[in-house]
């Protein structure tokens, strides 16, 4: 399972990302809020039949249903692996900010547990995510308290059911000894379910 639904503002105008088998995609930046009251900045990709001739204006509330994607970045600016929402369809939409995503796959490295320096329990995790024609989406997911445990004891290979949300997080890297402000795009564990028909019902 692989489903993303997001609703929030157009951050910035609507950009031409790349063209694939002769159709174009394009890219758009958007802002949903938290419960806390903090945006996230979300990367989504929208294909040209996805559009279907709609063209969003920056300040618009939108809502896109589709799946998370990621892909290699070899252009050697930026990190390494880019996440992105892919668009199944998008539409003008309007009422409260959402943000959920469903996600169900293989642990495909061990689960980096620690604790942070005010003793909160965090766990990484990288989720293989099958999808057609033999591909696979490899999602970094982020799982706090109780599911950080829980993650933390599984193991390489073993399958993994997660509901969350989809976040964009700010941190400084050191380059050559220069601090470079930089955006990582992950999902957030809400919570972790026990099969794939459990977390169908949430």
């Amino acid at each position: 399972m692989n489903t993303v639904v997001l609703r929030g503002i157009l951050a910035k105008p609507v950009e031409w990302s790349h063209a694939s088998h002769e159709e174009n995609f394009y890219r758009l930046w958007l802002e949903v809020r938290r419960l806390s009251g903090k945006n996230d900045c979300l990367r989504i990709l929208a294909s040209q039949d996805a559009l279907d001739g709609f063209v969003p204006e920056q300040g618009e509330m939108l809502e896109m249903t589709g799946q998370m994607r990621t892909y290699n970045n070899k252009s050697g600016v930026g990190g390494r692996l880019i996440v992105s929402a892919l668009a199944r369809e998008i539409q003008a939409s309007e009422g409260v900010h959402v943000n959920n995503v469903r996600l169900s796959g293989a642990l495909c490295r061990p689960p980096g547990y620690r604790k942070t320096p005010l003793g909160r329990e965090i766990c990484d995790i990288m989720l293989a995510v099958p999808r057609t024609y033999s591909r696979t989406d490899y999602l970094p997911l982020i799982a706090w308290g109780g599911a950080a445990r829980a993650a933390a004891a599984m193991e390489t290979g073993q399958p993994l059911f997660a509901a969350g949300r989809f976040q964009s997080r700010a941190y400084t890297k050191i380059i050559d000894g220069e601090p470079f402000d930089m955006t990582a795009y992950e999902i957030s564990v809400v919570r972790l379910f026990d099969s794939e028909e459990e977390l169908m019902e949430t």
